[in-house]
């Protein structure tokens, strides 16, 4: 759907952006073991040829810029991510390497509101990159047409909850009345499953933030803090908006480094889960799956609700997801309804809402076939 896959690079090509990445994101040290495993990773699953880091030679921002003067904004932009990514799993991140950032940034002519973030936090300044992470992120601005995707008359904020909205709750709770198989009802025993609760009713999550839970059902992934990487990580890369980034940099931020204390109206740090085993894998295979998509898909301005009625199946053959890579379901990449795809603490939590409502608990178990 973007430039790097309507002409993909050569093998030639792909060592030349490697040694771009590897030039800006690695300190006076060189690459952190997990910069080590996440470069090859992303460079295999993205483009399919290997890349052997050993090998790389250095290479500065004006002549990298040189190589890639053939190449469109679209395409530099999304090189400057990949080396933004590579940056961003480090914690502390080296100044050098913040200095380094915007250097290639400058020489490729892209702006990416995520190198000033970077800046920050290599400062230290984490409180400052935090402010100006939500206010210059991709969802900064509280577009008025996302309040129509959203169902909800206004926010204050992107990330606001909405507790007290009847019609809301009763737009949500209609989907348990879909026939199984359709998304809209995957999405209610999603939320059922897991002892969810809607939007429009107290104790619900950011009604924008629901929105995600869409691309969990649709993407096929579970609810995991590793799945949530993977599914911000699809988002990004299937919107052809390249400062969708900034939702696969709030989650690296969140889940791995913990840089942000709190992000999305609901999360709150818990770092270290990049470095799972496999999780390199199943990240390169999530924004593999979102480059592939047909056409440019914005998930979060997205109303869902006019998809709802629709076989899963046939909504994702519409936006042609493909499969995930073996590699990935080797390493852990599931679905809600697959082993592993949902975690004790939820299980408990339907359990408790069930009791709550005085309705028999309906056990959360497998089931390949939904996902």
């Amino acid at each position: 759907m973007d430039d790097v896959l309507l002409t993909p690079p050569d093998a030639d090509e792909v060592q030349l952006l490697a040694r771009g990445v590897v030039s800006a994101a690695q300190g006076e040290s060189g690459l952190t073991p997990l910069q080590q495993l996440l470069i090859p990773t992303l460079f295999l699953s993205m483009t399919g040829h290997p890349v052997e880091l050993a090998i790389l030679e250095p290479i500065t921002a004006p002549e990298f810029a040189v190589g890639l003067a053939r190449r469109n904004r679209i395409f530099r932009a999304r090189i400057v991510q990949t080396m933004l990514l590579a940056a961003l799993v480090v914690r502390p991140l080296p100044p050098v390497v913040a200095t380094r950032l915007r250097e290639f940034a400058d020489a490729l002519d892209v702006d990416d509101d995520m190198i000033a973030v970077a800046q920050q936090y290599a400062e230290g300044a984490i409180d400052l990159a935090a402010v100006d992470f939500a206010r210059n992120g991709y969802l900064g601005d509280l577009d008025p047409r996302r309040l129509t995707a959203l169902h909800t008359p206004s926010l204050d904020s992107s990330w606001d909850q909405v507790s007290d909205d009847p019609g809301l709750a009763a737009r949500w709770a209609s989907l348990r009345d879909l026939p199984v198989g359709t998304l809209g009802r995957g999405v209610a025993d999603f939320y059922r499953d897991r002892g969810f609760v809607t939007p429009g009713l107290p104790g619900s999550a950011p009604p924008l933030l629901a929105q995600h839970d869409w691309v969990h059902v649709l993407a096929g992934y579970g609810t995991t803090l590793e799945n949530e990487i993977e599914v911000f990580a699809f988002m990004a890369r299937a919107n052809d908006d390249p400062r969708a980034f900034s939702l696969l940099a709030m989650v690296v931020s969140l889940f791995e480094t913990g840089y942000l204390r709190a992000g999305a109206g609901l999360f709150e740090a818990d770092a270290g889960h990049l470095r799972t085993a496999g999780m390199a894998n199943r990240l390169a295979d999530a924004m593999r799956r979102g480059a592939r998509t047909q056409g440019s898909h914005d998930f979060l301005d997205l109303d869902w609700f006019t998809l709802a009625d629709r076989p899963i199946a046939v909504v994702r053959d519409d936006i042609g997801l493909t499969p995930k890579a073996s590699a990935a379901v080797a390493a852990g990449a599931v679905g809600p309804w697959e082993d592993g795809g949902i975690t004790p603490f939820q299980l408990h939590s339907a359990e408790r809402a069930a009791e709550a409502d005085g309705q028999a608990y309906v056990p959360w178990q497998p089931d390949p076939s939904r996902d």
